[in-house]
C-alpha cells in the first residue's frame, strides 16, 4: 500500500480510480485499510478544494420549511407574529437572537446557517 497526500487534480483522479478498484474490499484487510485511508484523503482534498458555501439564513429557513412541509403560519411559533414571519422570509427584517435559538433548537437548523450576514431588501 503506497498512499500519499492528494495535492492536485491528477492525484485526485488516481485516488478515485484506486477507490473504485478497492470498493468491495473487506474491512480489516490491507485493501480495506487502504480504501479507508484513501476515502479520508479524498474527502479532505475535496472539502479543501471544492468548499460548499452555506446558504443565507432565509434560504436555510425556506429549505427546512420545504423539507417539513411547513407554511408561513407554522413559522409563527418560531419567528413571532405573522407579519414578522412575512418580513423575515421577505428579507425585510433580520433574525433576532431569540428567533435563531428557536430555529436551531426546534427545527434543528444549524446555527452556522442562521448567523451569517445577509442583505435586506428594503
Amino acid at each position: 500500500m503506497t498512499v500519499k497526500p492528494i495535492k492536485n487534480e491528477s492525484d485526485h483522479k488516481m485516488a478515485l480510480a484506486r477507490i473504485e478498484e478497492l470498493f468491495d474490499a473487506e474491512p480489516g484487510t490491507p485493501e480495506g485499510d487502504e480504501l479507508e485511508v484513501l476515502i479520508t484523503l479524498v474527502d479532505y482534498y475535496e472539502e479543501k478544494t471544492f468548499p460548499i458555501a452555506l446558504p443565507d439564513p432565509v434560504e436555510a429557513i425556506k429549505f427546512r420549511m420545504e423539507q417539513q412541509s411547513l407554511t408561513n403560519e407554522d413559522m409563527v411559533v418560531y419567528l413571532g407574529q405573522r407579519s414578522r414571519v412575512s418580513e423575515v422570509l421577505g428579507y425585510k427584517r433580520k433574525l433576532s437572537l431569540n428567533m435563531i435559538r428557536n430555529l436551531t433548537s426546534k427545527l434543528k437548523i444549524p446555527v452556522e446557517s442562521l448567523i451569517s450576514d445577509y442583505k435586506l431588501h428594503v
